[in-house]
């Protein structure tokens, strides 16, 4: 499934993310929960440091999306990251992706993923991977993924338990195309 490209709104900025952003990046992450962990800023630092891509969305000087993204053999210690590690497969992982809930529905998570997609591609990554939970469910982000070409390649109980995934990954040639580093609206 090809995708048409995923043009930034008006008023909205794709920036690469920096260890500075890292208070914003934990209120907006934080506000995600539980589609994503509660990270301390800190450790958010620490995602940065080991991503092969961290992008944010601004919009009138706030941010309000992000994704970061590792790239294969990264020092990082997540049992879903280990998962598509162990299947051999050229990938680049998005580890998480958040927008505010004052934005969801206005196309910014397309413009991400477009932007992840593309740096996969000018990597010359086979796929793009990422989780989604099934329990606690989040069955809306379940439809965004499949809308986008993700499939899934298996689940995993996670947290020692008390998170379920599905594991998912989706061809980088039938990924979405469209917004670059530092394009403005």
């Amino acid at each position: 499934m090809t995708h048409s490209a995923a043009p930034l709104p008006e008023g909205v900025t794709l920036r690469p993310l920096h260890a500075a952003d890292a208070e914003s990046l934990a209120r907006l992450n934080d506000a995600a929960a539980p589609a994503v962990p509660i990270t301390a800023p800190a450790d958010l630092v620490r995602l940065l440091e080991l991503a092969g891509l961290a992008l944010g969305l601004e919009r009138d000087g706030r941010l309000v999306g992000f994704v970061i993204a590792m790239q294969p053999g990264a020092a990082y210690d997540s049992e879903n990251y280990r998962y598509f590690e162990s299947r051999g497969v050229d990938h680049l992982y998005v580890d998480r992706i958040v927008i505010a809930a004052d934005e969801r529905g206005t196309g910014l998570g397309a413009v991400l993923y477009a932007a992840v997609f593309s740096a996969a591609r000018g990597q010359g990554r086979l796929e793009v991977t990422c989780e989604v939970n099934l329990d606690p469910p989040n069955p809306g982000s379940l439809a965004f993924h499949e809308r986008l070409g993700f499939r899934s390649v298996g689940t995993q109980a996670t947290k020692g338990g008390a998170v379920t995934v599905s594991l998912l990954a989706a061809p980088v040639e039938a990924g979405p195309r469209g917004a670059a580093i530092g394009a403005t609206a």
